[in-house]
């Protein structure tokens, strides 16, 4: 599977829009990637989480990863799908103040190698606050993946970033707007839905 082949499950699924949102990280963008509608297709979450598992297996072996953990919400389908592709179990994190905890009765157990499972990452942010709880809680981030790195392989997690596709789009800071994108009134698509900001 090539990033043509990931694109082509986004665009078919309705999933790549254009015109101005703001990102979860708070970042204007031209662009969207909404992961949950080409993920609402089994088949295609499958596809895409395969070719996934597949990276991972080849980079630390079939036994180089103990635990999938997902920042929630956009990673938990992605960590769900890729744990039971590894035979491996899956918890996510929740946001909790400016962080992630793990709840819901989910643990780790000391020293378990876990990688960290998002759809999209633009900055890694969400990525290293989730590994900041993993360590937390005694475990060893040993990498992240995602469907698509829209940083153009510039995101920092701290560990080998595994995407399937590497895009580079602009995101620029909310006083920092190019005046066509300023012109263009700002929508937050996330999981509220798209609204105007």
């Amino acid at each position: 599977m090539d990033k043509e082949d990931v694109l082509r499950h986004y665009r078919e699924s309705g999933a790549l829009l254009e015109g101005h949102f703001v990102l979860a990280s708070g970042l204007h963008s031209p662009m969207y990637l909404q992961s949950a509608r080409v993920l609402m297709h089994p088949e295609r979450a499958a596809a895409l989480c395969a070719e996934l598992a597949r990276r991972l297996t080849e980079r630390f072996g079939a036994d180089g990863i103990d635990l999938v953990c997902a920042p929630a919400t956009g990673g938990i389908v992605v960590g769900y799908e890729l744990g039971r592709q590894l035979g491996r179990p899956a918890i996510f994190a929740e946001r909790v103040g400016e962080g992630f905890a793990l709840r819901r009765g989910f643990a780790i157990e000391p020293g378990q190698r876990v990688v960290v499972a998002e759809d999209v990452v633009t900055t890694g942010g969400s990525t290293r606050q989730c590994m900041d709880c993993i360590r937390d809680h005694g475990g060893v981030p040993v990498a992240a993946v995602s469907l698509i790195d829209r940083s153009d392989g510039r995101a920092d997690v701290g560990v080998p970033l595994i995407a399937l596709c590497t895009l580079s789009v602009p995101a620029y800071p909310a006083d920092a707007l190019p005046p066509e994108l300023a012109a263009i009134p700002a929508s937050k698509p996330g999981s509220g839905g798209l609204r105007p900001s």
